[in-house]
């Protein structure tokens, strides 16, 4: 793993940005794995001012996002979908047919989960996959207890994901309980890994993810088996090893 600690969140997003925008110019018709929350919204918003400036174009690029709740329409202001085209799709050239979210009202949930392995499968690996981490070390919707073999799949998301993401929502009740996530599998397929942390609420989760063993109930902790991880916080962290 490769652990870069920034000044502040200003400079994360920089950095965050800087390497997709590389990505996008190296390969024009990049996949992007894609992550919703509060932390990558700097990122989007350099992607945004990239764009504008004529510094890089989604023409051709396609995206595929790790998570969406279950039981809330793309139209809800809360959906995951509704997030990325407010924060990046609506602002940038990327055609809106080449991004993928699941679908979190299908019929079949057992069948939509599959479909997106499928798609996956068909348009990916991610050339480059961002992520956050959850106060618990989830990653994507991928809770504490996860397999590492874990396919796309429905999770009911723990109390503490739940209270986490009630700031976006009217009150805790309205938070969904469950959510159609892409599972561990899918995101160790990505050829590059970026996650990012913001805040020193999240420095624990990244020091067991960092420097902690590979363990299901950090699901993070994962990521120490892939092959091009790079992490950006934007505090030091603690607990160093030498």
């Amino acid at each position: 793993m490769k652990l870069i600690e920034t000044k502040n969140y200003d400079e994360l997003s920089r950095v965050a940005a800087d390497m997709l925008i590389s990505e996008i110019k190296a390969k024009p018709n990049c996949v992007l794995g894609l992550a919703t929350g509060s932390t990558p919204i700097g990122t989007y918003d350099k992607l945004i001012e990239a764009y504008k400036s004529n510094e890089v174009s989604f023409a051709k690029v396609k995206s595929i996002n790790l998570d969406e709740y279950v039981g809330i329409s793309w139209s809800n202001t809360e959906s995951y979908r509704y997030f990325m085209n407010e924060h990046l799709f609506d602002h940038v050239d990327i055609d809106k047919t080449n991004t993928h979210v699941p679908n979190g009202l299908a019929g079949d949930l057992d069948e939509e989960c599959a479909r997106y392995d499928a798609l996956y499968d068909r348009i990916g690996p991610a050339d480059i996959q961002v992520l956050g981490i959850g106060l618990n070390g989830h990653i994507g919707f991928n809770e504490p207890g996860s397999s590492l073999s874990a396919p796309t799949h429905i999770v009911k998301l723990s109390d503490s994901t739940r209270q986490a993401n009630s700031r976006n929502f009217t009150s805790l009740d309205a938070v969904p309980y469950k959510a159609i996530t892409l599972g561990m599998a899918g995101i160790m397929k990505a050829k590059k890994i970026v996650l990012l942390a913001s805040g020193p609420a999240k420095r624990d989760a990244i020091e067991k993810t960092v420097f902690g063993e590979v363990d299901p109930h950090v699901p993070a902790s994962f990521l120490q088996l892939h092959p091009d991880v790079t992490i950006i916080c934007d505090f030091a962290l603690t607990n160093k090893k030498e």
